[in-house]
């Protein structure tokens, strides 16, 4: 599809559905397509999801209204869920899901090898940002790909119009303040991972930074409603509303909205944009942001004043009496209404509908703004917690057992069948084209009169689009040429059933055994394992900050450093050529992870002035450097930020020509075992000391610097640094291994990096010291080592 074909054509509608309420809502508000999660591999694990069973319904009565749903398997797998992967992926197929939205390579690797039935959409996870990363996913046989949250207008079209994959916005709902799958925050704290559908969210909750509290890592709610047609005519394919763990209610509030704005015509278009804003007000979002769409650094993104809950502000919490609250409600509230209360300390905030609403001693079933209200809460609350409204009671909703039913009620997808039919020698022969495969049915019709009318093709259609309780729909039916006969009615029926009866029989019984073959040929290309076998000697790589600090490659032990491609290392390579001279295998060039649009021809060129200067390894940290070193001979190695959690995905880097993968940094140790113990060639390296990017962002955070710590309720500290335009959070604990080397050798790993970039080189030696005997780094951190990766 050409830049000039995707202007033309109305831009997609994707709606979350998170819950049976909320596709139903999507649906009935006119939503094009939903995006869904299954119970297994899905990156809203709190969101209700569901069934495989359920998902199958669900495609039928969407592609019964003519609208699609896609399926998101956009977490990280460990090793030991690759079998059950593949069952879903099986399932999936054999579904028609009109599409995957994937993190891991790992399914797009299984899904592109075995079932190719299912159109690849890489997931905003990805971290792609640049035309280059679309490329090469493009490359890869995908069909669409979701952008960073990250890019301005400008970006999105130069990205649109660089590249035939479709391109998929989010245009509404909450925003991560650091890039989607590239945060650690929720991980390090507790070990549920943000990558793999469990973010508790600790950006929401208050921190103090020099004395003054505030949330300091909570962004405001993303709405670009006024932006529509400029992103129309970026070439954007997909409009995407975030918000699968959002109510049936904010999802008919948004997509009604949204969907007013896009069938407005031009002349209205203002008049609907405005109708729009008020439909929005009903959604309970937090204050709205354009985000980086209008502008590079939005300075409205973040405001550390106000609270990071969702929803309408009521009040906070006056008092309490046994388990009662009372607060002074700054909007009217029913009974049934849905409210969260966020605590001040750092917790995250928990939701409950109201059940009994009290003025003063008076029970009573609604009241008005500025009220002293009373509700008994489920849970245990402090004065001076804030309350927030999540949803009316008075709104657009389907009871979750309504929605059951409706869905139960619905039947099985029927598969888009194209029909051509002809006469030859008193047969009637019928080609039928369905789910990829051609099948020919001749039935016998004898001699026949002649028929008064000479449209014969409305006649056959008008017959065959009877199709009911069968396994199909008439897609199109052709006749060229068909003699004008009389074709008995009742002999015309009988041919219709048993054609259908006779097809269904052949198609449905070879889609099944085609999907039994893909699901077994996939089961048994998994990776086996290799018996454990310790290390004998280890590889150390040692990750600097400046070139400068080159020396360390002469000291006993540390075999190869990794520095930054950056522009302070460039202005200074040359001095150091000399001084590397015959050491340049030792030194692997690290890409960053984000290279926005503007910035790839001084990576390209510092590429090839590195090449030129002999250097020939080069580490990547996102997708896009693939494409970016494509053409050099270059040996590549890839950094954590290219998730390695399975074997599979370690295949997929090998295969885009790596050589080396480094563990992704929040594993645990019984899947490193077993990936390290994978029957795979690639090389692979474990992190065994480094700080953390609990977060990594584009939003600078007004008057915090990096000279005093953000401190979180629990006393956690956390550095602020900006640089090369990017906001880096980091724990004061540093993440360390030294003392599970022996371990790790014993699991059979064999190469360790230490990320020394963050600390004064005066702790250089204790760090490598520890690592060398094996020993704890006091004050540190195992991560998820031992906890266990959730």
């Amino acid at each position: 599809m050409s830049f000039v074909e995707k202007t033309r054509k109305k831009p997609e509608l994707l709606s979350p559905a998170g819950s049976l309420e909320a596709f139903f809502a999507a649906m009935e508000k006119g939503a094009d397509a939903v995006y869904a999660g299954l119970q297994d591999f899905s990156a809203r694990a709190k969101a209700k999801n569901f069934s495989l069973s359920q998902m199958e319904r669900m495609l039928a009565y969407a592609h019964s209204m003519g609208r699609r749903v896609y399926v998101t398997i956009n977490t990280l797998v460990k090793e030991s869920e690759l079998p059950r992967l593949v069952e879903v992926l099986a399932s999936l197929e054999e579904m028609r899901v009109d599409g995957v939205i994937l993190q891991d390579m790992a399914t797009a690797r299984l899904i592109r090898n075995f079932f190719p039935g299912i159109p690849l959409h890489a997931s905003t996870q990805m971290t792609i940002h640049n035309s280059l990363g679309v490329k090469q996913l493009e490359k890869l046989g995908f069909q669409r790909v979701v952008l960073a949250r990250e890019l301005h207008l400008d970006e999105i079209r130069a990205i649109a119009d660089s590249t035939t994959a479709e391109i998929e916005c989010f245009i509404h709902g909450a925003l991560c303040f650091s890039f989607s799958g590239q945060c650690y925050f929720s991980s390090f704290l507790g070990g549920h991972s943000g990558n793999r559908g469990r973010c508790a969210q600790p950006c929401r909750r208050q921190y103090t930074y020099r004395g003054k509290e505030g949330y300091y890592f909570s962004t405001n709610d993303f709405s670009s409603i006024d932006l529509i047609p400029q992103l129309m005519d970026a070439g954007v394919s997909s409009l995407k509303i975030e918000g699968r763990m959002k109510s049936a209610e904010y999802v008919a509030s948004v997509v009604g909205a949204y969907r007013q704005v896009l069938d407005a015509p031009e002349r209205k278009r203002a008049e609907a944009v405005a109708a729009a804003k008020e439909l929005l007000k009903l959604s309970f979002g937090r204050v709205p942001t354009k985000g980086f769409l209008a502008s590079h650094q939005p300075t409205d993104i973040a405001t550390p004043s106000l609270k990071g809950a969702t929803g309408r502000f009521l009040g906070a919490i006056k008092s309490i009496q046994g388990n009662r609250i009372t607060f002074e409600t700054k909007d009217k509230l029913h009974v049934g209404d849905r409210i969260r209360v966020q605590p001040k300390s750092d917790m995250a905030g928990r939701a409950f509908t109201i059940k009994e609403l009290y003025l003063g001693k008076q029970q009573v079933k609604q009241l008005h703004e500025k009220a002293l209200v009373s509700t008994p809460s489920p849970f245990p609350f402090k004065i001076g917690d804030t309350v927030f409204k999540v949803s009316s009671e008075t709104a657009f909703t389907m009871s979750e057992s309504a929605c059951l039913k409706k869905l139960d009620a619905v039947k099985g997808d029927k598969l888009p069948c194209k029909l051509q039919l002809a006469m030859v020698d008193q047969n009637l022969r019928i080609e039928a084209m369905v789910a990829g495969k051609n099948e020919c049915l001749e039935f016998h019709l004898g001699q026949l009169e002649e028929a008064r009318t000479t449209d014969m093709e409305a006649v056959l259609t008008a017959q065959f689009n009877k199709t009911g309780d069968t396994a199909f729909t008439l897609a199109s039916l052709a006749a060229p040429g068909f003699p004008a006969v009389l074709i008995p009615p009742v002999k015309l029926k009988e041919i219709r059933r048993e054609f259908y009866r006779r097809l269904e029989e052949k198609v449905t019984g070879e889609l099944k055994e085609h999907t039994r073959g893909h699901r077994k040929a996939a089961l048994q290309a998994l990776v086996g394992r290799k018996a454990a076998k310790e290390a004998t000697r280890e590889e150390l790589t040692v990750r600097l900050e400046h070139i400068r600090d080159y020396h360390l490659l002469h000291q006993n032990g540390i075999d190869s450093l990794i520095l930054p491609v950056s522009k302070a290392n460039m202005h200074q390579v040359s001095l150091f050529v000399r001084k590397l001279k015959a050491r340049e295998q030792q030194v692997i060039w690290q890409l960053p992870f984000i290279i926005f649009e503007a910035d790839i021809p001084f990576f390209r060129e510092a590429v090839t002035t590195l090449t030129s200067l002999g250097f020939r390894r080069f580490e990547a940290t996102n997708l896009s450097h693939f494409e970016l070193l494509s053409g050099h001979a270059v040996e590549i190695s890839t950094d954590y930020r290219l998730f390695s959690l399975n074997s599979q995905a370690l295949l997929a880097w090998q295969e885009l020509g790596a050589t080396a993968a480094t563990l992704y940094i929040e594993d645990d140790a019984e899947n490193m075992a077993e990936l390290l113990a994978a029957d795979v060639s690639i090389k692979r390296r474990v992190i065994a000391y480094c700080g953390v990017p609990a977060i990594t962002s584009k939003i600078r955070i007004k008057d915090v610097r990096s000279d005093v710590p953000v401190v979180s309720d629990r006393n956690d500290g956390y550095m602020v640094t900006n640089r090369d335009g990017l906001t880096v959070v980091t724990p004061n604990v540093m993440f360390s291994l030294t003392a599970f080397k022996g371990k790790l050798k014993e699991m059979g790993c064999s190469s360790f990096i230490l990320d020394l970039s963050q600390i004064s080189s005066a702790d250089y030696g204790r760090i490598i010291n520890a690592f060398d005997r094996g020993v704890e780094l006091n004050g540190t951190s195992d991560f998820n080592f031992n906890r266990g990766l959730v």
